[in-house]
């Protein structure tokens, strides 16, 4: 069962060499981001085309087996207010359908400008526009998962 947690529930639950996905859910797209096995870095992974819900939990549930992934870390898109839109409730409906595909824990996280930092950091290493494309999902999930990565060192 796929349970949200607060991200300071995660600390007792990590075992050395366990890592964390930091997930950036669009609505044809999911970015996936692989912190390191002592929780300090995020690196971009990849960025999987969505097709059926149970299709996607599979393949999501089959990666984080393959990477030794004990929790998630999803990006919750809210409004630069802190209001919840449609595609926070989007996101919520995601991880709420996930309980019984995935047996992990998963912390919703604050994605607010996500996408925008990992845009401008694309473009200061300067990434073709083609390339940024390619990669935006996957290095917003790398932001996401790296504010949690740096909020869990501080705890």
């Amino acid at each position: 069962m796929s349970l949200v947690v607060d991200i300071s529930e995660l600390k007792p639950l990590h075992r050395p060499g366990l890592r964390l996905f930091g997930v950036d859910l669009g609505t044809r797209t999911i970015g996936l981001a692989l912190s390191d096995g002592l929780l300090t870095v995020a690196t971009p992974y990849r960025t999987l085309k969505r097709t059926k819900f149970t299709a996607d939990a599979a393949h999501l549930r089959q990666l984080c087996e393959r990477e030794g992934v004990f929790a998630l870390v999803v990006g919750l898109p809210l409004n630069m207010d802190g209001s919840e839109g449609p595609r926070a409730q989007a996101t919520r409906a995601f991880v709420r359908n996930l309980e019984g595909h995935l047996d992990l824990p998963v912390v919703l996280w604050d994605e607010r400008l996500s996408t925008v930092a990992a845009e401008r950091a694309m473009i200061a290493a300067d990434l073709s526009r083609r390339k940024r494309a390619e990669k935006i999902d996957a290095v917003a999930a790398a932001f996401i998962l790296q504010g949690a990565l740096d909020r869990l060192a501080r705890l």
